[in-house]
């Protein structure tokens, strides 16, 4: 079966499910593992936000969306060149990757046959769910299973340790300018490491909020997860928060690779969330994370 995968996340289920031989075309943004970008062809591009402040990228944005246009940008004669079987898309959010609509109104005009999936979680077991459900639309059910197998057993070991310990009080900043508070699934990586996940939003989008508003809830530890940024991107955007929170620990996360990408290293941003929650049971600081106050 030949795979397209038009999300990041995607892109790392189908490698976890050991399929990284079928994908044959990704995003500019597939970055983990490092092979699918440089090893298979880019049918997603995008504008390059490397250099834009996060107030910058964030107007940029709201001015692209209130004049109807596109984030992305589909390579249709790419993506027809690569004769897909199966592409992997979403409808969860128009600013992370092209919504299925636009995948199926050009595979139309393409007439292209192949199938479109659309991963939509909105929380963690949603997100598991999701492993299953690409494992089986590419005839390999069991693997499915036992990546989510494999998962939930770590799961079930964070919760086994921080069983009856305090559960903090940890507000989370999706973004930082203007600050959005956690949405989806994070809130239950907060509440699966030991956490009280205060000011979000469990199972829904994730919203502006004013800084009042997260300060409102009295965090004990705030994490910084800003998406599209890896640890270094939210090292930076944590020292900027500090000032709003001069009684909690403020912490950085590697947003995409911990937090933000609904796909199997989720897991390991519970573990690396819980060594920041419970550092007596956790001793190791998980190298996706650093105190920034």
């Amino acid at each position: 079966m030949r795979l397209v995968s038009l999300l990041p996340s995607a892109t790392e289920i189908v490698y976890a499910l050991g399929l990284g031989d079928d994908l044959v075309g990704v995003t500019f943004e597939c970055d983990e593992p490092a092979v699918a970008r440089s090893s298979k062809t880019v049918v997603v591009g995008g504008r390059d936000t490397s250099g834009m402040t996060p107030a910058e990228i964030d107007d940029y944005v709201r001015t692209q969306m209130a004049a109807g246009g596109d984030l992305y940008t589909l390579h249709a004669d790419a993506l027809a060149e690569l004769a897909p079987d199966l592409i992997l898309t979403q409808d969860l959010c128009r600013v992370c990757a092209l919504p299925s609509g636009h995948v199926g109104e050009a595979l139309t005009h393409l007439g292209c046959r192949a199938d479109v999936l659309s991963l939509d979680p909105y929380s963690l077991a949603d997100v598991l769910a999701t492993f299953v459900e690409v494992a089986a639309a590419t005839s390999v059910p069991e693997r499915g299973r036992d990546l989510v197998a494999g998962l939930e057993k770590r799961l079930t070991e964070v919760a086994a340790a921080v069983a009856g310990r305090p559960r903090p009080r940890v507000a989370v900043v999706e973004w930082v300018d203007p600050p959005f508070t956690g949405g989806h699934w994070v809130p239950d990586l907060i509440t699966a490491a030991g956490g009280e996940a205060v000011a979000a939003r469990p199972g829904k989008r994730s919203v502006q909020v004013s800084w009042a508003e997260l300060t409102a809830a009295r965090p004990e530890i705030v994490l910084v997860t800003p998406c599209g940024y890896h640890l270094d991107g939210a090292v930076r955007q944590a020292e900027a928060v500090l000032p709003h929170f001069p009684d909690a620990q403020v912490w950085a996360i590697d947003g995409d690779g911990l937090v933000v990408r609904p796909g199997p290293r989720l897991i390991d941003g519970v573990e690396a969330i819980a060594s920041v929650l419970h550092p007596a049971v956790f001793p190791a600081t998980h190298p996706g994370v650093a105190r920034v106050g």
